[in-house]
């Protein structure tokens, strides 16, 4: 089907449209954005602006990937990558509510929906299937893992691991379990986690540590446990806390 470019939207030059696009009246796609298929471009979003960074080059060669089917709604800013040739990159089937920010060379996975008012600073990384909710902020260089379920104004400073929830200042609430229902996990998966939850945010010493052992323990069997595990195994930032105390009164070791 043919895109469709609502009179007053701008397409820049080198910027590349897929087929059935929507680009709705006010719109901007700025120089060397690409569109997948399908994308929706609601009125005053601007995709591949400039970087909100005062050393930025201007002249740098850099752009904005947005996957097919994703909805970008009013207001919506996702600004290019700082790096020559680099992308900021916005999966599949995404939904960025009005007014979310996506900044410079943030990469968010595919089915990724951003309520209104969210904000991620640079170099932010989110996995497939997560919710942020409305207002929610992520401060710069922080992962985000896979299936994470994030409460509206939320404050993220740390990594935030796959399949949990937050509330507040990177606080860990518990399991998505909704959300791992949702995608059709299986139970003996989600046992799985439970266990591998439990035992890298409560048992004492180092988180790094604790994630270690447990893989290498040959424990844990199912793809969503490992992933669960293997997070803590890289990254430089340090790592949000469940909200509870450890039973026995011991604090857990960045």
């Amino acid at each position: 089907m043919a895109t469709t470019i609502h009179p007053t939207a701008i397409v820049e030059r080198d910027a590349q449209l897929g087929s059935d696009c929507d680009l709705q009246a006010g719109a901007i796609v700025r120089r060397d954005t690409i569109l997948g298929d399908r994308v929706s471009v609601h009125p005053y979003a601007v995709i591949g602006g400039d970087p909100q960074d005062l050393h930025f080059d201007h002249s740098t060669g850099s752009g904005v990937r947005v996957g097919a089917g994703t909805t970008l709604r009013e207001h919506v800013t996702v600004s290019r990558s700082t790096k020559p040739g680099g992308f900021t990159v916005i999966g599949e089937e995404c939904f960025l509510m009005a007014n979310v920010h996506i900044a410079h060379d943030c990469v968010i996975g595919r089915n990724v929906v951003l309520g209104n008012n969210a904000m991620l600073a640079g170099h932010v990384s989110i996995g497939d299937y997560t919710f942020l909710g409305g207002g929610v902020g992520v401060h710069q260089f922080c992962r985000v893992g896979e299936g994470v379920m994030i409460s509206g104004n939320a404050s993220v400073s740390r990594d935030i691991p796959p399949f949990v929830m937050v509330a507040e200042r990177d606080a860990v609430i518990g399991l998505n379990l909704i959300g791992l229902k949702r995608r059709g996990v299986p139970r003996a998966a989600v046992v799985e986690l439970k266990r591998a939850f439990q035992a890298v945010y409560f048992t004492p010493g180092n988180i790094r540590s604790v994630a270690a052992s447990a893989l290498a323990n040959g424990g844990f069997v199912s793809a969503e446990a490992r992933r669960f595990l293997e997070f803590f195994t890289s990254g430089k930032r340090s790592f949000a806390r469940a909200r509870r105390a450890v039973g026995s009164g011991a604090g857990v070791e960045e």
